[in-house]
């Protein structure tokens, strides 16, 4: 190698040694190039987040304190809304349809007209039967007559014994014929009863089948949907039918045996506002052995007809109270690698990062099995910001975050990695 050459290598060598050293040997100049505060960069190349610098005002965050109280066992669901009775109206005589006293979807009490069929044949057999029994009651009197007659005879030694048992049998023939018109009357008179149509039941009618000139029959049973006049649906009351774990049967059946139903809440699709509210009216005999669920019918008064026959809503059972939780608002956690964790304001005002157990949550507010007592101040806000033992400026103590009091469900949190599943 020429001397040239050396000098040259030298000289590139000794540059890029400098160069080095200024960018990796002073940790400011790294993080400025990177975008970052030293302090990140320190934090980073040491492995674990340094404590913030104690000067200053201290990052600004949203604290609240951690609360003791019952906290309420939720489950949530999905339901169907089902009428408390349907039933298809159809004639049970055949005849013509002369009148129609409602319209499609009208509300009806039970005992309400509905149609009119024609009823001339059926008054004619009901007067028929009348004079049949007019007639049977004249041969009645007159067989009496004649056995009276001749039972008189009989006793006076003037009549034959035969003559008065043909009189005893005349007498009961036309008391058994009298009889039988009778009950044709009633049977004729129950017939043209079936001409006048009438609600069975309170309810909504659905949209009706046969309009007036129509000849309708009491022979058609079939199941098709054009099958009856009209349908009538109960929307007053109402039921939810959903499915719950087999693990909360016990819990259920408990609250019922107690007189204190477990609560159920409906909520449309999606919505935090509920519907309606009440107690649990059934519990299925068994468990779906394929689901492993069990269904729960709970009954609604819906008088203001929110809940409509077919549509699927969310469910809510309470199921009891977890006594002496302690509860913060649900934003305070943060996801950890293993548990969840979030920032405990200490008296000196910098921040604890702390693990926590997590029992059962309701969306809004979850309750801590371990890891933080009631009275604790958890940051609700700025956690971002944070690193374990950064000092903090509080700045909801003007307008103090409240943990919110009606939850939309609790559930149980879910079981650790290796729990059983029903496949």
């Amino acid at each position: 190698m020429s001397r040239a050459s050396f000098l040259i290598t030298t000289v590139a060598i000794a540059a890029a040694g400098y160069g080095a050293w200024r960018y990796y040997g002073q940790p400011d100049l790294l993080a400025m190039a990177r975008g970052e505060r030293p302090q990140q960069t320190q934090a980073a190349q040491g492995g674990a987040k340094p404590a913030a610098p104690q000067g200053g005002p201290g990052v600004a965050v949203v604290t609240a304190a951690a609360e003791q109280l019952d906290f309420p066992i939720r489950r949530r669901s999905i339901g169907n809304i089902e009428p408390n009775a349907t039933v298809v109206v159809k004639s049970r005589v055949d005849s013509q349809l002369v009148q129609q006293h409602v319209k499609d979807g009208q509300f009806v009490k039970a005992g309400d007209p509905l149609f009119s069929l024609d009823d001339k044949e059926l008054r004619a057999a009901v007067a028929r039967d009348e004079a049949n029994i007019a007639k049977d009651q004249a041969n009645l009197n007159r067989a009496q007559a004649d056995l009276q007659r001749k039972q008189e005879l009989m006793a006076a030694r003037s009549g034959a014994q035969q003559q008065v048992d043909q009189a005893v049998a005349d007498a009961k023939a036309a008391e058994a014929q009298l009889a039988a018109d009778q009950a044709a009357l009633q049977t004729d008179k129950l017939r043209l009863s079936y001409t006048q149509i009438t609600a069975p039941i309170d309810g909504r009618l659905g949209a009706i089948q046969v309009t007036p000139g129509n000849l309708v029959r009491a022979s058609d049973n079939s199941n098709s949907s054009n099958a009856g006049l009209v349908t009538i649906t109960q929307v007053k009351p109402v039921k939810v039918t959903f499915a719950l774990p087999e693990r909360e049967l016990s819990a259920v059946r408990d609250a019922i045996a107690k007189g204190a139903p477990p609560t159920v809440s409906v909520f449309p699709s999606g919505g935090k506002d509920a519907l309606a509210s009440g107690p649990v009216t059934f519990v299925d005999s068994g468990v779906d052995v394929a689901s492993g669920t069990f269904t729960v019918k709970a009954t609604f008064p819906n008088e203001d007809l929110k809940l409509w026959p077919g549509q699927y809503v969310d469910v809510q059972v309470e199921l009891g109270k977890r006594p002496g939780s302690v509860v913060v608002p649900t934003v305070a956690l943060q996801a950890g690698q293993n548990d969840p964790y979030l920032f405990v304001v200490r008296p000196d005002n910098t921040v604890e990062l702390r693990t926590v157990k997590v029992a059962m949550t309701d969306g809004e507010r979850t309750a801590i099995a371990s890891g933080l007592k009631a009275g604790e101040r958890v940051v609700v806000d700025g956690q971002l910001r944070l690193a374990n033992g950064a000092k903090v400026r509080d700045t909801s103590a003007a307008q103090a975050r409240s943990v919110p009091k009606e939850p939309a469900e609790a559930r149980e949190e879910a079981p650790e990695a290796g729990g059983s599943k029903r496949s």
